[in-house]
């Protein structure tokens, strides 16, 4: 969603020496930042809302770790080594980020009177997860002579990727600035977050963290009823690093979305005897559909005005595309491992969630057109539709299977997590093509980092659910409101909304469509729709670090636009990480019954 920092590309020498690139190290790298980014991205997903670029946190990270062992081996990384331990963060990332449907079947599951209730287990989750996304990954591969190398499509956060690593490896000085930058952010953000949230049992009086935690507290709120509303502002500055990501147009717009949900409409509501009290359980549950309505317009009507791109895709892609270079991972290997991975994506469909073989077939046929719309649309505009394309599965699927829930989530969460593995493969061969890769190494390094990030979703992801709750009160993406709400709204019909809801959502279709057809002329001037569906949609405590984020980096880059081109995405960066992993590593504490 945030517009990424590319360096400027510096001239590529002739490299001397062995190539190093498929070694034991990258790998032991690789799959150390795969676990990592897996277990922390669910936190950051479902905190924020939406998920940020991963590939440039990624490869700080492996040339954190690689720089490290080469230390004590006396032999320097190179940037090819570096590239696929980005590659599979990004990879373990989208497994990360594919916890907004688990989030969304929770939410419906709290709501008994729909009849939905499916509970994945951790096995259940780690099967799902890993055969979808390696099957993505594999039915991508054909694709890249196409996308990258017969249209070089600019895929920008795999571009700012690779310009990264160019500098890293190139340029000692810069990267060295740019680590402390990464560690000053993440060493900040990790022990506010730890003062924050660390309740165990030897926080005796005196103990300097608990001194510290009597005077800042988790949130600040305006007033009792401020409280009661969650308005205010929390302490994060893995929201605020987001916010500095992002940029100021995208979190004023969701300042608009907080203040209309979380100020403005209580009240309003409440007078007219909608809602029965101002609270945030009663006001959530109305606001969500003219949220939906408006991140739905916006995000569809954003794939409309691309229609070029979609028809150019079909009509330049044929069969003469599907092409295999010498460095890609041979035809026969993705055919066969495509043949195995169906069979096993039905088998476990069927065994653990009791979902026909007929339908996994046909979303797994879905999922090829989506995953084509939306290489070509992320590779050119850097925006990834898949909520979007999430809402056109949900649509079929209730046209196939009419008012069962459980079919449309899964089908649609299939479909979405095939089609999204594939899409980010292309940022990696992008990224590869730049710091000129092995093919055959990234796709077999995406095979790997898979399972590793879905692994680490299905251990992160109930610590999570355990320590913080899902939905209303507790972590809640819009992105997982929107999935559960519109399969709730296929299930039960326009007639079952709140009262007035309808109206307000019908209009927000209009503004929606209207404010996504003035973007491309006016988007300086007018706020994004996605943005203020966002804002509606998260508590005001944790829209207001974000907007203060945004309101930071303008200034930054107005008052210093060099060091901010250089230093922010670093920070920023480490702000996110660093409390991500102190609150996995808090969840984990108390799993294991060590902190109450």
């Amino acid at each position: 969603m945030a517009e990424p920092v590319a360096a400027t590309r510096p001239n590529v020498p002739d490299v001397s020496g062995p190539r190093r690139e498929l070694t034991p190290r990258a790998l032991i790298t690789a799959a150390l930042v795969a676990a990592v980014i897996g277990a922390t991205y669910p936190y950051v997903v479902l905190k924020i809302g939406y998920g940020p670029n991963i590939s440039v946190v990624s490869a700080f990270f492996g040339y954190i770790l690689l720089t490290l062992i080469a230390f004590f081996t006396g032999v320097r990384a190179t940037r090819w080594e570096n590239n696929l331990v980005q590659t599979a963060g990004t990879a373990a990332g989208q497994a990360g980020f594919m916890c907004v449907v688990l989030a969304a079947m929770d939410m419906l599951n709290q709501r008994p009177e729909l009849g939905f209730a499916v509970h994945l287990g951790r096995w259940q989750i780690f099967a799902w997860l890993s055969v979808a996304g390696m099957l993505g990954v594999l039915l991508a591969v054909p694709l890249r002579k196409h996308f990258i190398d017969e249209e070089n499509l600019t895929f920008a956060d795999g571009t700012a990727a690779g310009e990264t690593m160019m500098v890293l490896d190139l340029e000692p000085a810069q990267a060295r600035s740019r680590v402390r930058a990464l560690f000053l952010g993440m060493s900040t953000s990790g022990l506010l977050a730890l003062v924050r949230d660390f309740n165990g049992s030897w926080m005796w009086r005196g103990n300097p963290v608990a001194v510290f935690r009597e005077k800042i507290p988790g949130n600040f709120y305006f007033s009792e009823l401020g409280r009661a509303m969650h308005r205010g502002t929390e302490v994060s500055l893995l929201s605020f690093g987001s916010g500095m990501l992002v940029g100021l147009r995208v979190t004023l717009s969701m300042g608009i979305g907080m203040a209309l949900s979380w100020f403005i409409a209580p009240a309003m509501l409440h007078e007219r005897s909608i809602i029965a009290a101002e609270t945030f359980r009663d006001t959530l549950r109305w606001v969500m559909w003219p949220a939906t309505g408006l991140m739905v317009a916006g995000g569809l009507t954003a794939l409309f005005l691309k229609w070029r791109l979609i028809v150019k895709t079909f009509a330049t892609f044929s069969s003469k595309d599907i092409g295999i270079a010498s460095d890609d991972l041979p035809l026969k290997h993705v055919l066969w491992g495509s043949g195995i991975l169906t069979v096993a994506l039905c088998v476990v469909q069927k065994a653990s969630l009791d979902f026909p073989v007929w339908l996994t077939l046909v979303s797994l046929v879905l999922s090829l057109p989506l995953m084509l719309v939306g290489i070509r649309v992320l590779g050119e505009t850097n925006w990834a539709p898949i909520s979007a394309l999430a809402n056109f599965m949900q649509a079929i699927f209730a046209g196939l299977v009419p008012h069962n829930m459980v079919v449309n989530m899964i089908g649609s969460g299939m479909s979405g997590t095939v089609a999204t593995n594939g899409e980010h493969l292309m940022q990696d061969f992008r990224a590869g093509k730049l710091v000129g890769s092995n093919n055959r190494n990234l796709t077999l390094v995406q095979l790997m980092a898979v399972p590793i990030g879905a692994a680490s979703v299905a251990i992160a992801y109930p610590l999570l659910k355990a320590r913080y709750g899902i939905g209303d009160g507790g972590l809640s993406s819009p992105i997982s409101v929107k999935w559960a709400g519109f399969a709730e709204l296929l299930r039960a019909g326009f007639s079952q909304l709140p009262r007035g809801c309808f109206s307000a959502m019908l209009v927000a279709l209009v503004l929606g469509v209207v404010i996504t057809l003035l973007e491309p002329k006016y988007h300086r001037f007018i706020p994004s729709p996605t943005g203020i569906g966002l804002g509606m949609l998260i508590p005001a405590v944790s829209i207001m670090p974000l907007v203060l984020g945004g309101i930071t980096q303008a200034i930054w880059a107005r008052a210093n636009p060099r060091q901010e081109e250089a230093y922010n995405t670093p920070l920023s960066s480490g702000f996110i990480a660093g409390e991500a992993i102190i609150v996995l590593l808090l969840s984990i504490l108390k799993g294991l019954s060590i902190l109450v």
